[in-house]
């Protein structure tokens, strides 16, 4: 994938991902960069259970960064001290 593609994966995960575990953005930059860090995590979740990670710009890489998204946000929530609504 090239680095647009990333971005562009990142920005509707970030988004997507702080949506569900907060009900408002963190920001146009920390959604991004949480949404690729979030894209990584997903990858590293879903082939330790031996499925394929991010595979492209598709449905299923989005559903993989999502995922992992929200697992990125729960955590930053946790350890900045602020609480997911």
């Amino acid at each position: 994938m090239s680095i647009l593609s990333w971005i562009i994966l990142g920005v509707i995960a970030g988004f997507l991902g702080s949506k569900i575990v907060n009900k408002s953005g963190q920001g146009l930059v920390l959604d991004i960069v949480l949404g690729i860090v979030g894209a990584i995590v997903g990858g590293l979740i879903f082939s330790a259970f031996g499925a394929s990670g991010v595979t492209g710009l598709n449905l299923y890489s989005l559903i993989v960064a999502v995922v992992g998204a929200v697992v990125v946000l729960w955590a930053y929530h946790q350890f900045s001290g602020r609480r997911a609504v």
